[in-house]
């Protein structure tokens, strides 16, 4: 591991839960790509525990979907990937209003997914209901995109920094978070 894969704090190579990462690292070896991604998974997870019940806290939605662009081209169910459809920095939406978020702009299975159900990165109407049926104590005014285009670096300096203030702010107690 290099000293700033050591400064993250990561995980060793072996300590992967997912067998799949194993296959696309090898896919992408096989590319003739240099050196392997390093993904970002930790040996100790730097959460913190509820203080409440989520039926009494305030919850707030990440995502890593985008505002759909219309200038952007394709960016429907099973597009092809469309960098154009990409943002670079932290973005806000209202959670009393709709938002059309697409994920064009993210690396997936388009052979094995069909990226219909916007649900699976944008559960608002859900979290709406929640929050109606007391299944979450309060819905927060806001929900928060996050940058998938970045180094480790900038995510956890910059991106993860942005949305902390964002999130305290806020007066959240837990957020949703759907990195897709």
């Amino acid at each position: 591991m290099s000293d700033a894969e050591d400064e993250f704090g990561f995980a060793s190579d072996e300590d992967v839960p997912i067998p799949y990462l194993r296959r696309i690292h090898d896919y992408y070896q096989g590319l003739g790509y240099g050196a392997p991604y390093r993904w970002a998974h930790y040996a100790d997870v730097p959460f913190t525990p509820m203080k409440q019940p989520v039926a009494e806290s305030r919850v707030g939605l990440v995502t890593t979907a985008a505002p759909f662009k219309p200038q952007a081209g394709d960016q429907g169910p099973g597009a092809p990937h469309n960098g154009a459809a990409k943002f670079f920095t932290v973005y806000s939406g209202d959670t009393a209003a709709e938002h059309d978020l697409r994920i064009s702009h993210i690396a997936y299975d388009r052979v094995h997914t069909g990226a219909t159900d916007s649900a699976c990165w944008f559960p608002l109407p859900a979290m709406r209901r929640a929050a109606a049926a007391g299944g979450i104590g309060e819905l927060a005014p806001f929900f928060y995109g996050a940058p998938t285009n970045r180094s480790h670096r900038v995510t956890l300096q910059q991106d993860c920094t942005e949305l902390l203030k964002r999130a305290q702010a806020d007066r959240l107690d837990a957020v949703v978070l759907l990195a897709v």
